[in-house]
Parts: C-alpha cells; structure tokens; sequence
C-alpha cells in the first residue's frame, strides 16, 4: 500500500501542475460548464484513450497519459461543480480553484485508501483496456442519472461515479508510467 500511496501523489502531482499551467492560461473558465457538459468532455477523452488503444494512432499528437490526467482533472472539476454549481462566468480566483482541487484530489486519496484496503489492490491486475472501459462506464452512468435529473434509487450517485473515475485513471496512470 505504500507503494500505492507515493505512486498516488507522483501521478497526481502531474495532474495538478498541469491544472495550474491551464489556469495560468484561462483562469477557472470552467466554471460555466453545466455537469452534462463536464460529463461530455470526459466521454471525449475517453473516446480517444480507447482509439489509441485500438489503433494505437493519433492523427492530433494526443497521448493517452496526458488524456489519462485530463480525465483525472475533469472529474476533480466536476465534483467542484456538483458541490457549488456552475457559474454564468468567472466567479472565483485560481487559488480558490487550486484548493478546492486539491481537497477534492484529497478526498479521492482517502477513497482510493479504504478501497485498495478492502478490494486488495485489484486495479493492479487489470489491463490498461479494462480500467478504460470501467471509466467509459462510468460515465455512461453519469450521463443516464443526469438524464434522470441526477437521482437515483439504488446507486452512489453522480459524485461517487466522478470519484471512481478520477481513481481509476489514477490507476491507469500509474500503469502507463511503468
């Protein structure tokens, strides 16, 4: 587990700092995105890691590892929204933006912990398709409760999905870096 742990915050370091270069560049712009919009950029990346992976060709340069973070900082910005609401344009600074991610990167950290603990590090044995094909579910999920007008009966819900997401291309990540 400890392992787990350093490669966690190694992986997620590179989120982060690329986090903060794109707010450097638009500033928390995405704080208009609605959480169908957000949900759908996800969809996008996914999208792509999985051509990549069959094809093994991007005709744009797109690596699956830089994908692989921005569906690791889509899905931190998504829980952002789902807990604030979008805003009609900037409504707070980029340091408000970077500690709200990382408390959120924080909370998926303790998820991944107590889920590792009882799963056993499964995510280790899984290919790199498997873990993409659990994210692409995963939003599949999202985007029908969404369209349920986000309420469900017997599931965790949009932001249990987002966290899964955001650990599972941890995971991914930490695949691809081997």
């Amino acid at each position: 587990m400890a392992d787990t742990n350093m490669q966690f915050d190694q992986v997620t370091a590179k989120c982060r700092e690329v986090f903060i270069d794109k707010m450097q560049d638009y500033g928390p712009s995405w704080r208009i995105f609605r959480l169908h919009g957000i949900t759908d950029q996800l969809y996008i990346k996914l999208c792509n890691i999985r051509q990549r992976q069959e094809t093994g060709v991007s005709l744009v340069g797109d690596e699956i590892d830089s994908n692989l973070r921005a569906v690791v900082n889509y899905g931190v910005m998504a829980i952002i929204q789902n807990r604030k609401g979008y805003a009609d344009g900037i409504d707070m600074t980029s340091e408000e933006a970077t500690r709200l991610y990382d408390e959120v990167l924080q909370e998926a950290k303790e998820l991944m912990l107590r889920k590792n603990h009882d799963y056993g590090e499964a995510w280790r044995e899984m290919s790199k398709e498997g873990i993409a094909d659990m994210i692409l579910a995963k939003i599949i999920r999202i985007k029908t409760i969404l369209e349920h007008g986000g309420t469900t009966i017997a599931s965790e819900g949009v932001e249990g999905n987002y966290f899964d997401i955001i650990n599972y291309a941890i995971f991914d990540l930490i695949h691809y870096e081997k």
